[in-house]
């Protein structure tokens, strides 16, 4: 009768044990699937604002339906920054992309062309070795955002998988 008890006992603990890794796992994956929701929402949202940022007159602060014309500086994704609260007018995009975190992830604002402005996220969720990002492209005027989800390669530095054609 011992012998039956025990055996009773470690296959309770085994059956345990692995309710809890699928519990573990099941959270993972809603926990990543989350941020992968909230980095694209914050991407539509800024897609928005660049749509706004063209669309009001150089008067009030915006593009004028024309990027190389408005803003402070003679780099357009700075002055969409700045538009955007990003505090980008101190001219860090010379050098490269100024990347924007927030809970969810880092953002990015460049221009692909005069009428094509693209926002990278990339989320703060690893699951497999990998974060979820999202591409948004904002083509003006039309004012039509699409955005690509993917997953890139959870590595130490985070800047390198803000790629931007």
């Amino acid at each position: 009768m011992g012998t039956q008890q025990i055996l009773l006992i470690v296959l309770s603990v085994i059956i345990v044990g692995a309710a809890i890794g699928v519990g573990i796992e099941m959270f993972n994956a809603q926990s990543y699937s989350a941020n992968k929701s909230a980095i694209a929402a914050d991407a539509q949202l800024y897609g928005t604002m660049v749509i706004q940022y063209y669309k009001t007159p150089t008067s009030l602060g915006g593009a004028g339906h024309n990027f190389s014309r408005g803003g402070k500086s003679a780099n357009p994704a700075a002055d969409i920054g700045s538009f955007m609260g990003w505090g980008l007018d101190d001219g860090v995009y010379d050098n490269g992309p100024e990347v924007v975190e927030n809970e969810n992830g880092k953002f990015t604002v460049s221009m692909a062309d005069d009428k094509t402005v693209l926002i990278t996220s990339v989320g703060n969720e690893v699951r497999s070795g990998k974060r979820a990002q999202v591409v948004t492209t904002i083509t003006l005027p039309e004012g039509k955002i699409t955005a690509v989800l993917s997953d890139v390669p959870a590595e130490d530095d985070i800047l390198s998988s803000l790629a931007i054609d």
